[in-house]
């Protein structure tokens, strides 16, 4: 019994891979995420961490792109592409981070909201629409101002404002879920709500949260870019909207400084770009309807 439960969980999972693979701009987006990823762990191996340093700055001021310098250097004479790199680090850990504090809140409310039903999901949805109703930059921006400055604060702001959208689309898996008539068995057969929860609503909402985990990550980046643009970052860390905010105020705008602005604005759209294409990717594995 056991062996056929395995062959067909590797059944399965061969089967999601094929799907995968069948969206082309899904393997893309994979491939070249994995490499931004491997960059960014292997940042202090492959580049000078001193270079990060202000008062030890290996260039000139704004210098542009040569052999020493690929991405020429910042207002402070740091090259650009050491900066881009462990930029990649913050922005990552923030999204990664941020992401799984905003799933695990959407996922909790959704599936209680939809399980419970009655008062219980009376709460909580009107909890959820008080946030829906309020901007999440605004909300973040209040209280990223309020909390001290720091990644933690960053990746505290982000996660608690971004969690409705994931809890109603939970709530509507959950409720379709709990539709179906092998819940109405296992209820008869006497199993609890920890049974019908985590044997068989979980399961079956976890790819969908899956799918749906993609296209958050690269909005918490976004968010994560706009906090820090805005100067509400951490200012001991480097990241790629610290970058832009920086760039901004030196003047390397009006300076035609583009070495300075392009790097941290492409890896940005890029990362945001790729975290789409796996996204749209997984939905094919979601939902077969969807697949050519």
């Amino acid at each position: 019994m056991t062996a056929l439960v395995w062959q067909r969980r590797r059944a399965a999972v061969i089967g999601g891979w094929r799907a995968f693979a069948a969206h082309r701009g899904g393997l893309a987006g994979l491939g070249i995420l994995a490499l931004i990823v491997v960059l960014a762990i292997l940042a202090p191996v492959i580049t000078d961490p001193a270079g990060l340093d202000v008062t030890g700055a290996p260039g000139r001021p704004l210098q542009p792109p040569s052999g020493r310098f690929p991405l020429g250097t910042d207002i402070d004479g740091r090259p650009v592409l050491v900066l881009t790199l462990w930029g990649a680090r913050v922005s990552l850990l923030v999204g990664f981070a941020a992401t799984i504090l905003s799933v695990l809140i959407g996922t909790i409310v959704g599936i209680a909201s939809g399980h419970f039903g009655r008062w219980v999901a009376a709460i909580l949805l009107r909890f959820t629409d008080f946030f829906l109703v309020l901007p999440s930059l605004v909300l973040a921006i209040a209280l990223s101002t309020v909390l001290p400055q720091g990644i933690a604060t960053i990746i505290l702001a982000v996660g608690v404002t971004s969690w409705p959208t994931t809890a109603r689309l939970v709530r509507a898996q959950t409720l379709t879920i709990e539709a179906r008539p092998y819940i109405e068995r296992a209820k008869a057969l006497g199993g609890g709500h920890a049974h019908v929860i985590g044997t068989h609503v979980l399961p079956g909402v976890l790819p969908l949260v899956l799918a749906n985990t993609t296209l958050v990550v690269g909005n918490s980046i976004i968010a994560e870019s706009t906090l820090s643009f805005l100067g509400l970052g951490d200012p001991n860390a480097v990241s790629w909207g610290s970058m832009l905010q920086r760039a901004l105020s030196s003047g390397a705008v009006t300076g035609g400084a583009w070495w300075y602005l392009l790097p941290p604005g492409l890896a940005i759209v890029v990362i945001v770009l790729c975290f789409t294409l796996v996204g749209r990717a997984l939905e094919n594995v979601v939902n077969p309807g969807r697949r050519p």
